[in-house]
């Protein structure tokens, strides 16, 4: 598989731009909240699922999801393609991704900078990947591929890391943005997460912002941590999804905003579900914060 060059543009998917999300904040769309959600459609701006919940063809999520679809925008996340995995992707899995895409036709999709298969094994974790240009041109390929096969742009999320590789030759902020030029998908930047990895390994959160490809950032996340520590007693920030959104993480979020401006925001919670009110409260300071700090022109105003 041949490499390529640093200043080449974008691949040859050239995928069709999807619609937009609202300008706002969501949460992420959990079976405990079902019934609660149409009995009171909240003001929220999007649901967002994990696709792999929702690859069969009939059942009660897609009872529930037919039904809040109708009144909300949608943004699918996925979790299982191994973008970053070393062997080909998963042609069956990509097949029900399509026709989950097809049937909701989603606003938004993203999947993960990691992998999470290996030797027709998968692993219910999101692992790393080296940083180095053997690894860039794979992941380039994969994107390549999905964006072809969904016919859209897909966005990548940065990952949560706990190691790093001696191996990698290249940073994590080059690497995403090489990514992100050659394959022309776009950047779900997930703060949490960037908060995480640089305080593992010692870096600037604010620098690697300014170092990323902010002018692709059509999504943002914001989950909460759990902190533990090393071999050697440093803290280690866990990304559990297990907790409210920290303040240091609303801090970098602020931050954020004032460089990318108003962006579609995801609150995050995967462990230790809390009762919808608590999750809307946080989805609420979102959007408080998207107001204050990032108003919309009118010219960005949906209908």
């Amino acid at each position: 598989m041949s490499i390529l060059p640093l200043a080449a543009g974008p691949r040859r998917s050239d995928p069709a731009p999807a619609r937009s999300l609202p300008r706002r904040a969501g949460i992420g769309l959990k079976p405990e909240h079902f019934r609660a959600i149409l009995q009171t459609l909240p003001d929220l701006g999007f649901f967002e699922i994990h696709a792999e919940n929702y690859m069969v063809e009939g059942g009660p999520f897609h009872h529930w999801l037919t039904r809040i679809r109708e009144h909300y925008a949608l943004s699918v996340h996925g979790v299982g393609l191994s973008i970053g995995g070393a062997a080909p992707l998963d042609e069956a899995h990509l097949d029900r991704l399509a026709a989950l895409l097809d049937r909701y036709q989603p606003e938004s999709f993203s999947e993960h900078l990691a992998w999470s298969s290996h030797g027709g094994n998968f692993y219910n974790d999101l692992l790393p990947v080296a940083y180095d240009r053997v690894t860039l041109a794979r992941v380039c390929e994969h994107i390549d591929r999905v964006q072809t096969r969904l016919r859209r742009r897909m966005l990548l999320e940065n990952p949560a890391t706990y190691v790093e590789f001696a191996a990698s030759t290249m940073d994590e902020t080059g690497f995403i943005s090489e990514v992100v030029a050659r394959s022309g998908c776009g950047l779900l930047l997930d703060v949490n997460n960037l908060y995480v990895s640089c305080t593992n390994h010692g870096r600037d959160a604010r620098d690697s912002i300014r170092r990323l490809p902010l002018d692709t950032v059509a999504q943002i996340h914001l989950a909460g941590f759990a902190v533990e520590s090393d071999s050697l007693g440093a803290p280690l920030l866990i990304d559990s999804h297990g907790t409210p959104v920290a303040e240091e993480v609303w801090r970098l979020y602020c931050h954020v905003l004032d460089r990318v401006g108003r962006t579609p925001t995801l609150i995050e919670r995967d462990n230790d579900i809390p009762a919808l009110p608590v999750l809307l409260a946080e989805a609420a300071r979102a959007d408080e914060i998207l107001c204050r700090l990032a108003p919309m022109r009118r010219d960005e105003v949906r209908a």
